[in-house]
């Protein structure tokens, strides 16, 4: 009977060939996983990996090649995704961040902004942030506090984010503020893009996380921040519009993203099975350990179909597409931390223990229902397409 190769990714691509697909797996296999158990151990930003990574044109998959981007589609990006998970959930969440910084640069940036942010940050000479999320507002938008008033041709930018990725290291961020708060989230909230050295930026903090240790996360504090009228990215008061617009493919991402944290465990757990022996024969021939792992290769192909369904709609601009990434990434991410507890069982005791990748796995694992809108709002969005409420 022929055995599932868990070492390649099954997830499928529209515009890169089986070379190009060879080349990524095989930078996973060679520059990633040897060195995942130390980024996660000592928190360290691999900037090294990135710029090799943005040479061999991972970053910005889906930003046209006229902006330095490689034009591929959704589903080359999930591919890329799932492949770097497989490898480290750390870099793969880099890619991530730049995909979806790169998108609202590509799509709503000026031709100086295009010079002056994506290209350089598509090469990876410079780092980005998105900021988003405070104190007060994470899923809900039409919370934020931090303000942007105009003062004669320039804004002063107030506020402070939390948990923001790249924080600590980033060179510039994507800044969301009201402009207008009588508008609402509606007409009321713009986007900035940040040099994050200037006046009156202040890195508040530096966060230290249960998985996915080197991946950077923070504060960032503005202090009437002064900020040219070109600093303003696209149209005042369309932020809403422009995340909507994102929120997909970032969730398609995460879904890809927690793919290959599965595809890991479960290649991890099948190692194990085979490898230790008790009562004389190797613990994979026992039903309580093998039928576990039946489950996870079945629910897996399961999730990976459903992720790059999704990524065919987003790709032809399908009315369910925002539907379908919620389905992928609840699906996805729900998945990823039931399969990484099953191989830290197959693994007993060993897995609980620091060092062994299952644990790293485990803990890489969890911050996927919550990231990218949480596991509960992917369901009120799914259940709305079902249930429409009254108007």
């Amino acid at each position: 009977m022929p055995t599932l190769d868990l070492r390649r990714s099954v997830v499928p691509s529209d515009l890169l060939g089986a070379d190009e697909r060879t080349v990524v797996q095989e930078f996973v296999d060679e520059q990633i996983r040897p060195i995942a158990a130390e980024l996660d151990e000592t928190e360290r930003f691999p900037r090294e990996v990135y710029a090799e990574l943005a040479k061999i044109g991972i970053f910005g998959m889906t930003v046209p090649e006229a902006l330095g981007g490689t034009g591929a589609s959704p589903l080359d990006y999930l591919f890329v995704m799932e492949a770097l998970s497989y490898g480290y959930a750390s870099v793969a969440d880099q890619c991530g961040l730049v995909e979806l910084v790169g998108s609202l640069l590509a799509a709503f940036g000026t031709d100086e902004q295009h010079e002056r942010y994506l290209r350089p940050l598509l090469a990876y000479d410079r780092t980005c942030a998105y900021a988003l999320t405070e104190a007060g507002s994470g899923s809900d938008l039409g919370s934020i506090a931090t303000r942007a008033v105009r003062d004669g041709d320039d804004w002063l930018l107030s506020g402070e984010k939390i948990y923001i990725h790249n924080a600590p290291v980033a060179d510039f961020a994507l800044v969301l503020a009201v402009t207008d708060p009588e508008k609402g989230k509606r007409g009321g909230i713009s986007v900035f893009v940040v040099d994050l050295d200037q006046a009156g930026v202040t890195r508040a903090y530096h966060e230290h996380k249960m998985g996915q240790r080197a991946s950077q996360v923070g504060g960032l504090v503005f202090d009437e921040v002064r900020l040219p009228a070109d600093a303003l990215l696209g149209e005042e008061g369309k932020a809403f519009g422009y995340m909507m617009e994102v929120l997909a493919k970032g969730r398609l991402g995460i879904a890809g993203l927690a793919l290959g944290i599965s595809r890991a465990a479960l290649a991890a757990a099948v190692t194990q099975a085979g490898d230790r022996s008790q009562f004389g024969a190797p613990i994979g021939v026992n039903q309580a350990i093998s039928f576990p792992l039946a489950t996870v290769a079945t629910e897996l192909r399961a999730a990976t179909a459903l992720c790059a369904e999704a990524a065919r709609a987003l790709a032809a601009g399908a009315p369910d597409a925002g539907v379908l990434c919620s389905m992928a990434k609840l699906t996805a991410s729900e998945g990823a931390v039931r399969h990484a507890d099953t191989a830290v069982q197959t693994f007993g005791g060993s897995g609980f223990i620091r060092g062994y990748e299952v644990e790293r796995l485990y803990r890489d694992a969890r911050i996927t229902r919550i990231y990218e809108g949480t596991s509960e709002m992917q369901r009120l969005i799914i259940s709305r397409a079902l249930l429409p409420r009254p108007a």
